[in-house]
C-alpha cells in the first residue's frame, strides 16, 4: 500500500514539518487546515470567512488524493472561542448539509491569534 504527500506549499508546513493530507490505500488524512489563503498567507479577520476558505483549502487537499468533501467520513473542529461556532453553522451546513459526517468540536488555542478555527477531517474514497 503506497503512501502519498499532499501539500498545500503553506509555509507553516515547511517551518513545522508536515503534510496537508497524507494518503494511505483509500484513506486521506487532512491536517488540521485553518483559513489561510495559502496563495497570499492572508486570512480574514471573520470566523465564517476563515470557515469558508477552511473548506476551499480542504477540498483542494482531498482533490489532489482523488478525493472529495463527499468521501469525509469525520471531521474535528478546533476553536479557539467556543462562541464563534454558531457563526460557522451555515458554512458547513453549505459544505456538509448532505454529507454528515461524525463530528466534535473543541474548544482549544491554536498557533497564532489571528487563527479562529481548524478544521481537520478524514475521507474513505469510495
Amino acid at each position: 500500500m503506497q503512501r502519498k504527500l499532499i501539500s498545500s506549499k503553506s509555509t507553516f508546513e515547511e517551518k513545522i514539518g508536515y503534510s496537508r493530507a497524507v494518503v494511505q490505500g483509500n484513506w486521506v488524512f487532512v491536517s488540521g487546515t485553518t483559513g489561510y489563503n495559502y496563495e497570499s498567507m492572508t486570512i480574514s479577520d471573520a470566523v465564517e470567512a476563515q470557515t469558508e476558505q477552511c473548506f476551499l483549502n480542504i477540498k483542494h487537499a482531498l482533490a489532489q488524493a482523488n478525493a472529495s468533501l463527499s468521501d469525509i467520513v469525520r471531521i474535528t473542529y478546533i476553536l479557539p472561542d467556543a462562541n464563534d461556532f454558531e457563526a460557522c453553522w451555515p458554512v458547513l451546513r453549505k459544505y456538509l448539509g448532505t454529507i454528515k459526517p461524525a463530528a466534535t468540536m473543541f474548544s482549544a488555542g491554536l498557533a497564532d491569534k489571528k487563527m479562529k478555527i481548524e478544521i481537520q477531517v478524514t475521507a474513505l474514497k469510495a
